[in-house]
């Protein structure tokens, strides 16, 4: 069933990972009438997170405002919520898989965004975490990012380049599409 009603609402849920927790807020969101377009659910720590992209008429959109609150108490989570419209695709002229790993150094990730914010290159989706291995902390991140018609992608490349080899980390730039 495609609602298609421009009606939709981002919902965040974060606490104690436990068994149930999607079940019962799938559940409340269905009650109500709303469709889940999109969603991630993540381990953080010992904390369950939860994203839900919902669509609805409004008044479902309004039925889950109000009733998520009370389920959030009821299952211990802290809950966001924040209405929005359906995304408008922007025309990219490619679009990258960067993944990395390596020694675990902090900072690694920060200069990585922040040469895709100075190029004005899209984060569509990001992973990163950390695992020890051989006694070592490794870092391993997923980037899927966009590249508008203005960025220079050799230049973004070669800067790329630059922050890996300081980083003593191996990467590969795939592109995707």
């Amino acid at each position: 069933m495609t609602l298609n009603t421009g009606n939709q609402l981002v919902v965040t849920a974060i606490g104690e990972d436990r068994p149930g927790i999607v079940s019962q807020l799938t559940k409340l969101v269905s009650e109500t009438n709303c469709n889940i377009i999109d969603s991630r659910i993540a381990i953080l720590g010992n904390e369950f997170t939860f994203i839900m992209l919902l669509e609805g008429d409004m008044a479902a959109i309004s039925r889950v405002e109000y009733n998520i609150p009370t389920k959030s108490v009821e299952l211990g989570l802290l809950t966001m919520m924040k209405r929005t419209s359906q995304h408008q695709e922007k025309e990219y002229k490619a679009g990258y898989k960067l993944t990395y790993h390596g020694p675990d150094t902090p900072g690694t990730l920060s200069k990585v965004t922040q040469l895709m914010a100075d190029y004005h290159v899209n984060i569509a989706a990001l992973k990163s975490d950390s695992l020890e291995q051989d006694g070592e902390l490794i870092m391993r991140s997923e980037i899927d990012i966009n590249f508008s018609r203005d960025v220079d992608e050799a230049e973004f490349k070669h800067q790329l380049e630059i922050i890996f080899s300081k980083s003593n980390v191996e990467h590969i730039l795939k592109r995707i599409r």
